[in-house]
């Protein structure tokens, strides 16, 4: 749990806001070697439904074992729509349409073992706005090791109405021809998204150095989880069902509170809940964990 969030079997936001319909994750590598997604407490109340796509058959597998009623797995590589090759390496997080970038690989400490090719699976890809399965998609969540831009390119129709999108991103090529950080911010702020929060940042320990553990790191910046949000600047170009499905995830998924409340702020505004709703929030803010704002609520 994140430091700083509320207990997560509370669900007054939901019942204040009262939503048309769950709110509909996506998950595009859905491989769980990371640990909990960050709509996992949406999903242990019932507040979302979750669609998630990995085409690793044994990041598949697990996913499949473990799923709820309200988690829908495939085995669908999400892209451009064209045929490419799934290269498979010996770190499962590794696993790529993109080759690996040998040069880049022997800077790191354990990257070039862990980004060998042990297997080739071709496969043809679909674009996100040709998945008949994805109805509507509210928070997008996607690592899929260089693949993102081309997801966000054909998947213009399907995040129209999107409010959040976590990603991972680059800022060291480990793959070739990978696209880093800048062209995944381009193209989501072409999209209506601004960046919110970093949810995890990774760095590592450039070679030769290496202490006993190989994963440690100094300052170099390689990937991170970044969170981007629907321009909140702008609510009055998203619909009260946007608003409150981002209101949900922010104070769910991330811990935003600030967030969720400015858009229950808009939302009594535009008399789509109750008058008295901000001050019912902050209420559940202060009953759940007094000190979250700091006596400044």
């Amino acid at each position: 749990m994140r430091q700083g969030a509320i207990r997560r079997n509370d669900d007054g936001l939901s019942a204040l806001l009262q939503p048309a319909r769950p709110t509909a994750v996506v998950d595009i590598g859905a491989n769980p070697i990371d640990g909990d997604p960050p709509y996992k407490p949406m999903l242990q109340s019932g507040l979302c439904r979750v669609t998630g796509f990995d085409p690793h058959p044994q990041a598949l597998a697990q996913l499949q074992a473990r799923k709820g009623a309200f988690e829908t797995y495939l085995p669908y590589a999400v892209g451009d729509g064209g045929s490419h090759t799934l290269n498979i390496c010996r770190g499962i997080g590794f696993a790529s349409l993109l080759q690996p970038e040998p040069k880049t690989l022997t800077h790191f400490p354990n990257f070039t073992e862990l980004g060998r090719v042990v297997d080739r699976l071709p496969l043809d890809t679909r674009r996100l706005d040709d998945i008949a399965e994805i109805e509507h998609v509210d928070l997008l969540k996607i690592d899929i090791q260089g693949g993102e831009l081309s997801v966000f390119r054909n998947g213009h129709s399907k995040l129209a109405k999107a409010v959040a999108i976590q990603t991972e991103v680059s800022f060291v090529p480990l793959y070739e021809k990978q696209p880093v950080f800048g062209d995944i911010d381009l193209e989501l702020r072409s999209l209506g998204f601004i960046p919110h929060m970093f949810a995890a940042i990774n760095k590592k320990m450039i070679a030769p150095m290496m202490g006993p553990n190989p994963a440690a790191a100094i300052n170099q910046l390689v990937e991170a989880d970044v969170v981007y949000v629907r321009d909140f600047i702008q609510a009055e170009a998203m619909d009260s069902e946007q608003l409150k499905h981002l209101a949900l995830i922010a104070h769910h998924c991330y811990g935003s509170f600030d967030l969720a409340l400015n858009c229950v702020h808009h939302l009594a505004s535009r008399g789509a809940v109750a008058p008295d709703a901000k001050n019912r929030y902050i209420a559940l803010l202060q009953a759940n964990r007094p000190k979250v704002a700091g006596g400044r609520l």
